[in-house]
């Protein structure tokens, strides 16, 4: 009998069905070897506490520990189950897994009404991660929205649930989560957000910090306090709804009055920190466990810099400002006036022409080559090879002395010792003193016509301030992992004499006599300073650098398309920000005397390019008196009386240069410290008197004054 046709019907349903089964069954043995694979593969619990799989955590610390930048991730404590709060566990539960503590891994629930919405609704699947999915996308999976991904990510959802225990797992995902701001885990986010740990939250803090989890940058509270407010207000409306917040205890949470720690400045010390962080690759080796890089950089140091820079800088240009340790340790960086408007860091990377500074290496060529500051050349005109240089105020003074035509800035004078030495010899003293930038050999060159970077310059002087040993600028002291581990510790080079020490010195005589009664005296601090302004062509650049009480600073302004700026001389607002900064920097340091007897001049300063045309007095100059430790008293303004000298007679080897002179201080002592005051002089300084004798001095009526002829 045939086989009735509603029963054979039935069999492609049974094959369908039993087809469907086995390959049900299948798909559950294969899910089930999958998931023993990956909890056998799974990293252990400690493993998974060292973080160190979310990337390098460098924190970069002043020298007193401040932390001036967090760079990479920020991990804070690791928190237990039992530290962190309940109402932190229950605000995350609650808003982003409420079975968390029902399902194996995946929340087959969830997903059923996730598919049976999409279905009615006509859209497509919603999100219906677990925490614990989420936890093995972010630990061990991209974020890629492929069906692979996705299996992949059920398959070690199950597996940890196999592994760990709810509380770890839940443990696990506080303590890795990203909320935002460069914060992983609930501890470093409530530090980043609130300026404490997460071992105490309010609930207020806790809704606000479980609601960064849906979208970190949106709902951040330094971003967008509005935002993370309607949102953390979403987050105790589930606590509520859930069970987890009896509704009276969420009325009273006032999310205006949760305090939010706002960040502070950090582009004041990133020109610093752009400059020193990439030397780690040559003091570490490569890591990725968290580090500590302790620095050089001083907090107020480099607060005074940045205030003298953007106070005294034209309006128009930009500044630069590097201040040195004995040993190199840099303690202040100012790259420009703005780092968020421009990230280049004029200090180390530009290349700027120095002007007059540049004649530090004309002057210590000279001197190690045997003259000595009181020697007497001429400043007379100058013709090498058609090459005529002319001192700013188209005048020649006759016979000066090396102090008198360094502080003055007498460019003739620098032209003759290029010349008497040759331009090769300063060339390479200035390589010997650090300059790494070519340097012309044309005999403008001792004007400083080849272009320098700031940091070099400043290398250079901290150099004569050392006593003619070289000094190195480094900005990292030591780098410590979290656990204290000392990876690198800043040890000192061995010393590497440039020169002399008579000849630093006798260059320190010269710096000092152009701070006290030259170009530079704008940078007077109160204390004794040396150093050297530079001004070049057409008022584009304006330098001045000095050191004093053990530190030295550079200092340049100008403007980055190399335009002129009027009124910019390096004794001008350069040797400004010198005073305003070193006044500060300096404040707690022990005045340190220079190891060298300045005489004040007999000359008056005239004007030239490096000259303040408002420091110039018509009618003569106040006689500087120093007080006991050497420093200068400021003294009444106004014009001294000169009495007139008579006529010079006819003799023309008794013409007078047209040269003003002060009058002679009826005691000296008021103008000079007592000579068993003076520190003692190093071995080998000549000990000779600061002037030749001044024979017949003062001049009496029937006596013409001791000038050369002319």
């Amino acid at each position: 009998m045939a086989p009735s046709r509603p029963e054979s019907g039935r069999r492609p349903f049974r094959a369908a069905l039993l087809g469907l089964l086995y390959f049900a069954l299948l798909s559950a043995v294969a899910f089930g070897v999958a998931v023993a694979v990956a909890v056998a593969s799974l990293p252990s619990y400690q493993d998974l506490t060292k973080r160190t799989d979310l990337g390098q955590m460098v924190r970069v610390r002043a020298n007193n520990g401040a932390v001036l930048i967090s760079m990479g991730p920020s991990f804070g404590q690791w928190l237990t189950y039992d530290q962190i709060p309940q109402t932190m566990r229950a605000a995350i539960v609650s808003v982003e897994d409420r079975r968390f503590r029902d399902h194996f891994g995946v929340d087959v629930i969830g997903l059923i009404r996730a598919v049976g919405s999409a279905l009615i609704e006509g859209h497509r699947v919603r999100a219906t991660s677990t925490l614990t999915q989420q936890l093995a996308r972010n630990t061990f999976l991209t974020n890629n929205r492929s069906m692979a991904r996705k299996l992949k990510e059920a398959v070690l959802a199950v597996a940890l649930e196999r592994k760990f225990t709810k509380d770890q797992i839940l443990e696990l995902y506080l303590n890795r989560m990203y909320f935002g701001g460069g914060a992983y885990g609930i501890d470093a986010a409530s530090r980043r957000f609130f300026g404490h740990g997460a071992d105490h939250l309010s609930l207020g803090e806790a809704a606000i910090i479980a609601g960064l989890v849906k979208a970190p940058s949106n709902y951040s509270p330094t971003a967008d306090m509005d935002a993370a407010r309607d949102r953390a207000k979403v987050v105790l409306k589930t606590m509520v709804e859930n069970g987890f917040v009896p509704a009276d205890r969420a009325e009273q949470v006032d999310f205006a009055s949760v305090p939010i720690q706002q960040q502070t400045q950090q582009s004041a010390v990133r020109y610093f920190t752009d400059w020193a962080l990439p030397q780690l690759d040559t003091l570490i080796d490569d890591s990725t466990d968290p580090i500590d890089v302790w620095t050089t950089l001083d907090p107020m140091m480099q607060n005074a810099a940045t205030k003298a820079i953007n106070a005294d800088a034209p309006d128009s240009a930009q500044g630069a400002l590097v201040s040195l340790d004995q040993d190199g340790a840099v303690r202040a960086m100012v790259g420009g006036r703005n780092f968020v408007t421009s990230n280049y860091n004029r200090a180390t990377e530009a290349v700027r022409q120095p002007g007059s500074s540049f004649k530090l290496f004309v002057y210590l060529s000279a001197l190690e080559s045997g003259m000595k500051p009181t020697d007497t050349m001429v400043d007379q005109p100058v013709d090498i090879n058609g090459w005529r240089p002319q001192n700013d105020n188209h005048t020649f003074s006759g016979p000066v002395s090396l102090r008198e035509a360094f502080a003055r800035s007498i460019n003739t004078v620098s032209a003759e010792i290029g010349q008497q030495l040759g331009f090769a010899t300063v060339a390479d003293m200035a390589h010997r003193f650090g300059i790494t930038t070519p340097v012309s050999t044309y005999p403008s060159m001792v004007l400083g016509t080849s272009e320098v970077r700031l940091i070099e310059m400043t290398q250079a002087f901290a150099a004569i301030q050392n006593k003619g040993v070289a000094v190195t600028p480094y900005g990292i002291s030591k780098v410590v992992t979290a656990n204290g581990q000392v990876l690198y510790d800043h040890q000192a080079p061995e010393q590497r004499v440039l020169v002399a020490p008579w000849v630093a010195a006798e260059m320190t005589d010269l710096l000092q006599t152009a701070v006290l009664s030259g170009t530079g005296t704008a940078a007077q601090i109160g204390r004794p300073v040396a150093g050297k302004t530079g001004t070049t062509q057409s008022n584009r650049d304006g330098w001045f650098i000095g050191f004093s009480s053990g530190l030295t600073t550079g200092v340049w302004m100008g403007r980055d398309d190399a335009k002129p700026i009027p009124g910019l001389w390096g004794g001008t607002a350069p040797a400004h920000a010198f005073h305003d900064y070193m006044t500060i920097a300096v404040a707690n340091r022990p005045i340190e005397q220079f190891e060298t007897q300045v005489p004040m001049p007999d000359w008056q300063l005239q004007p030239d390019e490096e000259a303040q045309p408002d420091n110039m007095i018509d009618n003569g100059v106040a006689p500087v008196v120093l007080d006991e430790n050497g420093n200068p008293i400021p003294q009444p303004p106004g014009p001294i009386e000169i009495p007139s000298p008579p006529p010079p007679p006819n003799d023309p080897s008794q013409q007078q240069v047209s040269r003003r002179m002060p009058p002679p201080p009826d005691f000296p002592g008021q103008r000079f410290p007592p000579r068993d005051s003076l520190a003692p002089l190093p071995p080998g300084y000549p000990r000779q008197p600061p002037y030749p004798p001044r024979s017949g001095y003062p001049p009496q009526p029937s006596q013409p004054r001791p000038y050369p002829p002319q």
